[in-house]
């Protein structure tokens, strides 16, 4: 029986950043992972979909200034797009993920990891050995999630695309139909379009990403389409038909129509991995997302030892905010076994509620991006009290029309009347993300109107667009 102070469930961004965390203030940690070291983002989702689409964006850049876009000429070299990623993802070897865990002092697992009742994980390891590890002090699922395939007439024999085959195809599809306007979708129909691939991309609603500002769903619409991407909106696959597994795959639509591809992807939710993991032996319905604090502790659960960071707590299935959970959570952990009390008001409460449902910032990219942090219009709208939302033409800012020639952007802040502090801001255009923290540190932050006149933006670069959004405010 081998014991630890914190054993993690799943090998991660969020739980190799657990155990560094938990390392560094002098707990011992056992890392349990069945798959890769460094899980399903850098292998099958934020790393490998960068890596595809960034030629294609640096491309579009050289096109898109005079000077530059005469010396750019033929198509991108997909092999080497492809060579390129693979090179990312490290070839789906995972050797130097485990080399860096050992590192840390942490003891690497491998195997597929299940509670055995309170503080005791059982491991199976691939040589069929049953491994008994047993916590001190905290447990701590970190374990993802994997993609949500709709239960569709056909679907089962067809083969079909999830984010892994997306980004992890080694041959470019004649023809893609990408099923879903989420940030995946958006991201994997606009690479295999400029790797030569025809891409529709069917959408139920009226526009891509709905959980933003309407107008970021609509620019990108139009730029995808601009690069010839077909997209359907108001549309439903009904079933699926595909007779031979090397064949074409037929999707029948809910208007009666039929859709034609070699490939067909969906990219139409997410669903945590929490159906394996023996929460049952410790009171908890297996297979749904686990209900956690502002510690990241798992509500529910005697004695507070469980904990659950990132995607698997439904806070924001995002890499970045569960690798902020993970060192909430390993320095709730530290504090707790050394007996020292949270200051619940402070430290734990009001910021970590901030950063993971306030402030929680995003990029979706593609041939424009989509950045975004805190509350749509809408969102703050619903919550009731006096909201005013600015917009202004990222265009017209002179660092916007210096970084490409008919540069085409918007800008949005979301203000609260009352206090005089940010809610939320988007961006949308060519390079936009690179404006996205100093937006995160206002809305975070909650910097008053008055005390961001004074942060001054360089000449000429895009975060002038910053001024151009006050000087609207006041009118």
């Amino acid at each position: 029986m081998d014991l630890f102070d914190v054993i993690v469930l799943g090998a991660g961004p969020v739980g190799e950043n657990l155990v560094d965390r938990a390392r560094a203030n002098g707990l011992s940690t056992a890392l349990v992972e069945s798959e890769l070291a460094g899980g399903e983002c850098s292998y099958w989702a934020c790393v490998p979909s960068k890596a595809l689409l960034r030629p294609a964006s640096a491309l579009a850049g050289a096109r898109g200034v005079a000077g530059s876009r005469e010396a750019v000429s033929g198509r991108l070299d997909a092999a080497a797009v492809l060579a390129r990623r693979d090179a990312f993802t490290s070839h789906w070897d995972d050797s130097g993920q485990v080399e860096w865990i050992d590192s840390t002092g942490a003891e690497f697992v491998r195997g597929h990891g299940r509670i055995d009742g309170p503080r005791r994980v059982v491991v199976e390891t691939p040589e069929g050995v049953q491994r008994m590890l047993t916590a001190r002090h905290a447990v701590v699922v970190a374990t993802g999630t994997r993609a949500a395939v709709p239960d569709l007439p056909g679907l089962g024999g067809a083969a079909p695309w999830t984010n892994r085959q997306g980004t992890g195809s080694q041959t470019v599809p004649a023809r893609l139909a990408v099923v879903g306007g989420g940030p995946v979708g958006v991201e994997l129909a606009a690479a295999w379009n400029a790797l030569g691939s025809v891409v529709t991309l069917l959408l139920r609603g009226d526009r891509p990403l709905p959980r933003m500002e309407p107008f970021a769903g609509d620019l990108l619409a139009e730029a995808l389409a601009a690069d010839g991407v077909t997209v359907r909106t108001g549309t439903s696959v009904a079933a699926v038909d595909r007779p031979s597994a090397q064949g074409p795959v037929t999707l029948k639509l809910d208007d009666g129509s039929e859709l034609v591809a070699d490939e067909v992807l969906f990219a139409t939710g997410r669903t945590p991995r929490t159906d394996r993991l023996g929460l049952e032996t410790v009171g908890l319905e297996p297979g749904g997302w686990l209900d956690v604090d502002d510690s990241c502790r798992v509500n529910g659960v005697r004695g507070g030892w469980l904990y659950a960071v990132g995607d698997v707590n439904h806070r924001a299935l995002l890499t970045h905010q569960g690798k902020y959970q993970a060192r909430i959570a390993a320095a709730a952990i530290t504090a707790r076994a050394q007996g020292v009390p949270l200051l619940e008001t402070d430290r734990w409460g009001a910021h970590a509620a901030t950063a993971d449902r306030e402030a929680v910032p995003q990029v979706v990219f593609g041939p424009v991006e989509a950045a975004a942090v805190g509350l749509t219009a809408a969102e703050a709208d619903a919550r009731g009290g006096r909201v005013r939302a600015v917009d202004y033409e990222l265009g017209d800012v002179a660092g916007a029309s210096l970084h490409g020639d008919d540069y085409r952007g918007r800008a949005r802040m979301v203000v609260d009347e009352e206090r005089q502090v940010l809610l939320g801001v988007t961006f949308v255009g060519p390079g936009v993300s690179e404006l996205l923290h100093a937006a995160t540190v206002a809305v975070a932050g909650e910097v008053p109107i008055e005390r961001l006149w004074h942060a001054v933006p360089a000449f000429p670069t895009m975060s002038e667009i910053w001024l151009r959004l006050l000087e609207t405010y006041r009118g």
